[in-house]
């Protein structure tokens, strides 16, 4: 689910906009005025950054000049009611991806903010062929794991479940995650099969090893450290 950010001073349009992109299954985050927004904005990361430029505090012209000397790679969007070509140059100048004017209709929105995730994610490298982590090497091309340089047998699921850890070492996955990225969307969250399927790693690649890499958090996840 993708992450978007959102300054905006007036309420009622950052509410209608908030619950609109909800509906098509954006996680969505408001700020009512520039220093919170760049605050967060320089401190959490967000997928897509969405900004009024008429805001209190600071505009949005001067959060994008400065969010752009720290991240030069999420995609930036201003929304304002100055929609002539100058002030439509002077945005993009800041280091804006797009310029989208007052009042517009929330399906060009939607479409935008489609296309610049699109364009983020074309412009990714692609993900490393082999994933290590301590003694555990894992190799996404020949399908094959060691650990301390003994190879370890994994079914297709636990090899990927082993794939989501090491892309999350040190952190708690919670068995909400785990099902949504390991399982497909209609998975059903409510069996212990993400338990199972732990624990049928966790003795592929824990038991016979000194040091134990996946840990239980009761009543939250897992974590790999």
């Amino acid at each position: 689910m993708y992450r978007i950010g959102i300054a905006e001073d007036d309420i009622k349009i950052a509410s209608l906009i908030k619950s609109g992109l909800e509906e098509h299954d954006y996680s969505v985050e408001t700020f009512p005025d520039g220093i919170t927004a760049l605050q967060a904005f320089l401190e959490e990361e967000f997928d897509l950054i969405i900004l009024d430029v008429m805001m209190p505090g600071m505009n949005g012209m001067e959060i994008c000049r400065r969010l752009r000397k720290v991240n030069t790679d999420v995609p930036v969007m201003l929304l304002t009611a100055l929609g002539t070509v100058d002030d439509k140059v002077a945005g993009l100048e800041t280091g804006a991806d797009d310029y989208l004017a007052k009042p517009f209709h929330f399906r060009e929105l939607l479409a935008r903010i489609s296309a610049l995730l699109r364009r983020k994610k074309s412009a990714e490298p692609k993900k490393a062929t082999k994933l290590s982590f301590e003694d555990i090497e894992l190799d996404l091309d020949s399908k094959t794991v060691q650990r301390s340089g003994t190879d370890i047998r994994l079914t297709a699921k636990e090899f990927v479940l082993l794939e989501l850890f090491l892309r999350n070492t040190n952190k708690l996955l919670s068995r909400q995650y785990i099902a949504e990225n390991a399982w497909d969307i209609n998975f059903d969250t409510g069996t212990n099969v993400i338990d199972v399927y732990v624990n049928f790693l966790r003795n592929k690649i824990d038991k016979g090893f000194e040091r134990k890499l996946i840990h239980t958090k009761i009543g939250m996840g897992y974590i790999m450290k």
